[in-house]
């Protein structure tokens, strides 16, 4: 059976990720706390629904520049992200309720 290592796949979803906008990836930060970069997350998954709104309503106006294709992209990144988000919070919530029922 293959398996893959979780930093195996964070490497691999960041190449990707470089290679379609390389400024929206950056090294990880050591000194960066986590509360940072859960707000930078929210942040950004707020930050692409935004934009697939306004890419939606443009089209729907009726707007010569908004392509059909663009706004139906837009929208799947902004879903899988929001998904994904959803899925960390879980695992996140999931992991604080493990850690409250241990004993002391």
């Amino acid at each position: 059976m293959n398996t893959i290592s979780p930093d195996q796949l964070l490497a691999q979803i960041r190449e990707m990720q470089s290679q379609l906008d390389p400024q929206a990836v950056q090294a990880p930060d050591d000194t960066q706390d986590f509360g940072n970069l859960l707000t930078q997350s929210v942040n950004a998954v707020a930050e692409l629904q935004a934009e697939a709104g306004a890419a939606a309503t443009a089209y729907e106006r009726g707007d010569a520049d908004a392509d059909l294709t663009q706004v139906m992209i837009s929208m799947q990144k902004a879903s899988l992200s929001f998904q994904a988000m959803t899925e960390v919070r879980n695992k996140l919530v999931t992991a604080y309720q493990e850690i409250m029922n241990m004993p002391v």
